[in-house]
């Protein structure tokens, strides 16, 4: 049997009764749609300050999936996996107390905390004693410390058994979603409305994504894929939207009528004019974006203040002091730093001598030369979609590559999995030559591939296989398809 203890973020721990009872069923909600994937049967037990999950198989595939998931719920600080062992008397719970922790010791301070239920011929003060004196005795570099060790040792003695944590390991933090409301994050592909986004699912806001595409068909593939991982890794629980607008004509419009300088900050205007929108029609109070103070000339402290002046709506900078390097350092811990930095910089406008002091009068005159219609037609025609729907739309998108079920003879097959679903589930072929080439790194590494040959990306279910196979032949590669067996 597999069993976990989870623990609340400490945040949660500290609300008035009703909220925190509000947010924990919302957290065993969250644990148990997305659990439920991996074992029907799975049981979710709410207990106030923590929550358990027990599952009757025990299947090491399983224990990895279910640790992965478990590690990107928001709302978790930490969770341990418990081990039910039977016991004759307190010198055998002892033995196998220390045939798990005993190589973990050396060199650390550590206590144990024994709670116990029942009748034995030991209290549990006893225990905490003889076990902790044994381990000390075993491992000479240990040393026991009461107060805030380096290692603390659990155990639950209940009647013949006791439960004994095997692992602990690091959940995201956070709120449960959604208990903070919705947003509309405006993601462009690259680290920093990626880790917007994140951090914003982490503080239990459903997010959803609002992209301006500027790259054509390429540009929204690669984007979709980045916000398809973040849903797929992070907020799996709830259902979220993908927006597309396609940003183009308003960009001809400013590139036409707009002084050079008033450019960027003309652009972001308009988006976030477009980005209220949006956000109203879907009955969402907040747009999110992954701005930086001084990362560009449009978001100087002068600029950031003209640009919020197009909207009511309240606009959220969770990377406002952050630097590019400790983004770029967390877009890597989330896993999306390689698939980021693929992505083609799509700039819109670029002007020679950017203003950082921008005046609102200058830039609503810039603004009144342009085409209201233009912004409210490519308003009008943007595409709203279930981000689950992405098989779908990867297949409508990529319905001009070629997906082939039996490989000529001289096909070469590019695996595009991540590392650890390759190592889980290995493809074999034995007629034809396999490359493990994980899609994050597909766009930067094709160029180097014998060019003469003929590629057939591969994913277990076809979506990403479609979308990076779409993407290069964008890219003005046509020796690439899909295999589909």
């Amino acid at each position: 049997m597999l069993e976990f203890i989870v623990k609340l973020h400490p945040e949660i721990a500290i609300k008035s009764k009703s909220v925190r009872k509000r947010q924990t069923l919302l957290l065993e909600r969250n644990i148990k749609t997305i659990l439920k994937q991996l074992d029907e049967a799975v049981l979710v037990t709410n207990h106030f300050d923590h929550l358990t999950v027990t599952s009757e198989r025990e299947d090491n595939m399983l224990r990895e999936r279910m640790v992965e998931h478990l590690a990107c719920i928001p709302g978790i600080v930490s969770f341990s996996q418990m081990r039910s062992c039977d016991f004759t008397d307190l010198h055998d719970i002892f033995l196998q107390v220390a045939a798990v922790y005993e190589s973990q010791l050396a060199g650390k301070t550590f206590c144990v905390r024994v709670r116990r239920q029942g009748k034995h011929s030991f209290s549990s003060l006893e225990a905490e004693r003889y076990i902790g004196g044994g381990l000390n005795q075993r491992v000479s570099s240990a040393r026991v410390q009461l107060k805030q060790p380096d290692i603390t040792i659990k155990l639950e003695i209940k009647q013949d058994k006791f439960l004994l944590v095997a692992q602990t390991f690091a959940g995201m933090g956070g709120f449960p979603l959604p208990s903070q409301s919705d947003v509309l994050s405006l993601i462009s592909g690259g680290y920093d409305s990626a880790v917007a986004s994140y951090l914003m699912i982490r503080k239990g806001l459903r997010t959803h994504y609002l992209f301006f595409n500027l790259g054509g068909s390429a540009h929204e593939a690669g984007v979709r894929e980045i916000a398809f991982y973040l849903w797929q890794k992070y907020s799996l629980s709830h259902r979220v939207k993908f927006v597309s607008v396609d940003f183009a004509p308003v960009v001809a419009e400013i590139l036409e009528k707009v002084d050079s300088g008033l450019m960027g900050v003309v652009l972001k205007r308009m988006m976030m004019r477009a980005a209220s929108q949006v956000a109203a029609s879907l009955d969402i109070k907040a747009i999110v974006t992954g701005e930086s103070i001084g990362q560009v000339a449009s978001q100087t402290i002068t600029n950031l203040a003209v640009i919020d002046r197009v909207t009511e709506t309240l606009i959220l900078r969770p990377l406002i002091y952050q630097d590019k390097q400790e983004i770029i350092d967390l877009a890597r811990k989330i896993g999306v730093e390689e698939l980021a930095r693929t992505m083609p910089e799509y700039c819109g406008v670029i002007s020679k001598s950017p203003t950082v002091n921008a005046v609102l009068t200058e830039v609503e005159a810039a603004e009144a030369k342009c085409d209201p219609d233009v912004l409210a037609q490519v308003i009008a025609m943007s595409k709203v979609l279930d981000i689950r729907t992405v098989e779908y739309q990867a297949e409508q998108q990529a319905r001009t590559v070629a997906t082939e079920a039996v490989l000529p003879a001289d096909a070469i097959v590019l695996d595009i999995r991540a590392t650890d679903e390759t190592e889980a589930k290995p493809l074999q072929l034995q007629s034809h030559q396999i490359i493990e080439l994980p899609f994050f790194r597909l766009a930067s590494k094709f160029a180097e591939l014998d060019q003469t040959k003929q590629y057939y990306c591969y994913c277990e279910r076809g979506v990403m296989s479609r979308l990076q196979a779409l993407l290069l032949q964008e890219m003005g590669y046509q020796n690439v398809a899909v295999y589909r067996p």
